[in-house]
């Protein structure tokens, strides 16, 4: 009996013991496992030089797994311990958090817009030859920032077509309001650019020695000007000059009415041989990685920088000692041709940069939880630590080029705004979600990227309609909120870069404010250079415009 007994209790404790390692095992198994990010840079052999990400929704997959650079999760200057905090979540979870306006779920916040099958069709027609014999040579000055240059250079890629002219590469602007001394070559892949339009216009590094003391004009180039007046006009000067020299690049060419292989033109000028150089695009996306480890984010185009202040004159929110400061480099700056500005008039009117204070309210009001990694593509903030506060409190993960990289990586490029703005420029065109806070050149030369790529979600905030909403807040008439929160969301509705056509001149506008009014070419690529994929059967589709 004893025996048994014995017996019993040894089963017993065998299956108390099985029972302890099925629960032991369900409870491994239910825990939830993090996964990183990959943190392998995309390949550089994409046609359009930045990554495209052709499936861009809820999964949001991420660079390219090629190992051509590989990079550390942690920026090597910051700690562990400060980012571990960061990068220990899970992006999709992390962001079904509850917004202003109650649970806005992820697809909300970060899906793009449907691209409606349009596509890139930038490809010469049939009727396209080679460059016919050069006439003589163009040579170009190209002005502005970064972007503006960018601008000009296509353009001339298309007037040297135009008038059958050899291009020697454009020199960059080294005497505007940012004084860098940057070479083409320090900006953009100068081999590449060269040979990318090789079937389409003859460009050349440098003037031949013979050419020096040939005979030279210097133009200035009619604004927005079409093809008659290149061909008429400026064509006529080869038969006194072996060399033109445009003073000016920007806005030197319609934005409308050009030949179909004139504008595929500009954008495989553009979106093809406009390469950075290998170092800019290496660290750009250096950069955009280490983003990435934070989950999907926004790049905020932030410019609140002392030299948007001071040229739109827009002091809301400052000090007299800020203001007067600002006033003064107006006045001082010569180039700029008006002075007196109103500033409650042209805050009223939405010519103004959104403040950080206004930034954040705006994101709020969209939805975007605290925890929303957000990139800061700007230069220096005007008075940074003190008007950032606002934005800091509510959305903590502010990350720039600054912080996202050592002292040591950004040391070759930061003495050159060019190349630190072309740094911006990359990883706002790869961020899911694109913000300017100003109607600026970058701004407009990423809405125009991303909407070249696939028409990634681009927010343009409404300035006009914003600020009656933030002062009425300012005044207690309204509070952060539901209601707040709905009518923001509700005039962005179709504010995030869906596909559409190309803005034409507004309406009873003559002369130059005519072609002012219409929206700029690289700002929106359709018609001219995306095509609408259109299924003719199973096996084939159709191109169409």
């Amino acid at each position: 009996m004893q025996w048994r007994r014995r017996r019993v209790v040894v089963v017993l404790q065998k299956l108390l013991t099985c029972a302890i390692c099925v629960i032991a095992l369900m409870g491994l198994l239910s825990v939830r496992v993090h996964v990183f990010p990959s943190t392998k840079v995309s390949d550089l052999s994409d046609p359009y030089k930045l990554p495209t990400v052709t499936q861009h929704e809820l999964n949001f997959q991420k660079f390219s797994t090629e190992k051509k650079w590989t990079q550390e999760l942690t920026p090597p200057h910051l700690s562990k311990e400060q980012t571990l905090q960061h990068l220990f979540k899970d992006p999709l979870s992390s962001h079904k958090l509850d917004g202003a306006n109650g649970n806005l779920d992820f697809e909300k916040l970060w899906k793009p817009p449907s691209s409606r099958d349009f596509v890139p069709c930038i490809q010469p027609s049939s009727n396209y030859t080679a460059p016919n014999e050069s006439r003589g040579y163009l040579l170009v000055h190209t002005n502005g920032g970064l972007n503006q240059m960018r601008a000009g250079i296509c353009d001339m890629v298309a007037v040297a077509r135009i008038i059958n002219a050899t291009l020697v590469v454009p020199e960059l602007d080294k005497r505007s309001f940012w004084q860098d001394t940057s070479n083409f070559s320090d900006v953009f892949d100068e081999d590449h650019f060269i040979h990318a339009l090789a079937n389409d216009v003859k460009i050349i590094k440098k003037l031949p020695k013979d050419m020096s003391s040939a005979t030279k004009v210097v133009m200035h180039f009619r604004s927005w000007s079409g093809l008659e007046y290149y061909q008429d006009e400026i064509a006529s000067l080869w038969e006194e000059y072996q060399v033109i020299r445009a003073a000016k690049s920007d806005s030197r060419l319609a934005n409308n009415h050009l030949p179909p292989d004139i504008q595929t033109l500009r954008c495989r000028a553009c979106y093809e041989a406009l390469r950075f150089s290998p170092k800019i695009e290496a660290m750009g996306k250096l950069l955009v990685d280490r983003m990435r480890s934070y989950g999907p984010f926004i790049a905020l185009h932030l410019r609140y920088e002392k030299d948007v202040l001071a040229f739109s004159g827009c002091t809301h929110g400052l000090s007299d000692v800020e203001t007067e400061e600002l006033r003064t480099i107006r006045e001082s700056t010569t180039y700029w041709k008006i002075k007196d500005i109103n500033a409650t008039e042209q805050r009223s009117k939405g010519y103004c940069p959104l403040t950080p204070k206004e930034v954040g309210i705006f994101l709020t009001g969209l939805g975007y939880p605290s925890n929303t990694p957000i990139y800061i593509a700007a230069g220096e903030i005007y008075v940074g630590d003190t008007h950032m506060a606002d934005l800091r409190s509510r959305y903590p993960i502010l990350m720039s080029k600054e912080k996202l990289a050592s002292v040591e990586e950004l040391e070759p490029f930061s003495n050159h705004s060019s190349q630190m703005a072309a740094l911006d420029y990359i990883v706002s065109v790869e961020s899911d979600v694109f913000i300017p806070s100003y109607s600026g050149n970058m701004a407009r030369a990423v809405e125009g990227h991303r909407r070249f790529l696939g028409h990634r979600k681009t927010i343009s905030p409404d300035r006009k309609a914003l600020v009656r909403l933030f002062d009425k807040i300012e005044i207690g008439l309204l509070q952060e909120g539901r209601k707040v929160s709905n009518r923001i969301s509700e005039m962005h509705k179709k504010l995030q870069g869906s596909p559409r056509r190309r803005r034409g001149p507004v309406s009873g506008t003559k002369g130059t404010y005519r072609f002012r009014s219409e929206e700029a070419f690289y700002v929106n690529p359709l018609p001219d250079c995306l095509c609408k994929r259109v299924a003719r059967n199973a096996n084939a589709s159709l191109k169409m415009r």
